[in-house]
């Protein structure tokens, strides 16, 4: 039922937000230019790796596609993706990676090799599992970047603080996830996204 509500949901996503993927697509071309897309590997289920798909929102760094992460860095970003990443209408191309079966709608967010190979022993029970658009971290760190960027050293606070909480949120939604569950967590997405939730980090 999660695959096929995925394939649905991505699919009618993708042509319903068409309009809106064009878009920001012109809007990302017109502030900056090419390419309009920034893909970045990542790992995925089953531990096979996949190329994530983002509306670019910083210059073009080719080390950024392998997976160089600048925690709560902003000296790339451009005006257009600032508000893309404020209204997370950055994230919208990954409906894409859905229809694909590279990710699914809910569940843990895939990261960089870089962080997996940080826990990997606390990684490994989630591989079999799909990563997701959105899932509780997303919704509990959703001001990530902006406490990255409050911090004197963002590395070590993502590392030591950020992650294993993250990895918390993981391993209690694979043990009680349910596709309830899942409706529940997409609609609360949607509810803060709009900015009907505060920021409570």
């Amino acid at each position: 039922m999660k695959r096929f509500f995925d394939i649905v949901a991505s699919g009618i996503g993708l042509v319903v937000l068409l309009p809106v993927l064009v878009l920001v697509a012109l809007a990302v071309v017109v502030n900056s230019g090419l390419p309009v897309f920034f893909r970045q590997m990542r790992a995925g289920k089953g531990g096979r790796d996949f190329r994530l798909m983002k509306f670019r929102t910083m210059s073009v760094l080719k080390a950024a596609e392998r997976g160089t992460f600048e925690a709560g860095s902003a000296r790339r970003v451009t005006a257009v993706g600032r508000i893309l990443r404020k209204t997370k209408l950055d994230e919208l191309p990954q409906l894409w990676n859905v229809l694909l079966g590279d990710m699914s709608l809910v569940g843990p967010r895939p990261e960089v090799r870089k962080w997996v190979e940080e826990y990997p022993e606390r990684w490994a029970w989630g591989i079999p599992y799909d990563q997701g658009i959105t899932d509780p971290a997303s919704i509990l760190y959703r001001n990530e970047e902006e406490l990255l960027a409050a911090s004197p050293d963002p590395e070590r606070m993502y590392r030591e603080e950020i992650l294993p909480r993250k990895l918390q949120c993981y391993e209690a939604y694979v043990r009680d996830r349910s596709f309830c569950g899942d409706l529940g967590i997409l609609f609360r997405t949607v509810w803060v996204v709009v900015g009907f939730e505060q920021h409570k980090n």
